[in-house]
């Protein structure tokens, strides 16, 4: 299962890491959210000890989002040693997820 960020835990669990950390920023109300919830789970499970995996909901963190300039979600980020690295924006194949993952392990 995919972990959750918040407000509170974002630099410590994610910006710290020194682990690539997939981060999923989305909505309930989101239907492409959703829709790729189970493919952000199924990454977490394959890439479990070499790759953080998890979501942050906008709608109860506000400021992770605003810092990252969020304005379309799903929004996914891809965070290594605290930069972005890479980033997809709307609901993609999960084949687009493990090119992005393999391209920064």
């Amino acid at each position: 299962m995919a972990q959750a960020y918040t407000d509170a835990n974002f630099q410590t669990e994610v910006l710290n890491s020194d682990k690539l950390t997939v981060v999923d920023f989305w909505a309930e109300w989101c239907g492409p959210c959703r829709a790729i919830g189970p493919v952000i789970d199924e990454l977490s499970k394959e890439y479990a000890g070499r790759v953080n995996v998890g979501k942050v909901d906008v709608d109860n963190n506000p400021q992770v989002s605003m810092n990252y300039g969020i304005t379309s979600i799903p929004a996914i980020l891809f965070i290594k040693n605290g930069e972005v690295v890479d980033k997809l924006v709307g609901a993609q194949p999960k084949s687009n997820f493990v090119k992005k993952i393999e391209a920064h392990i």
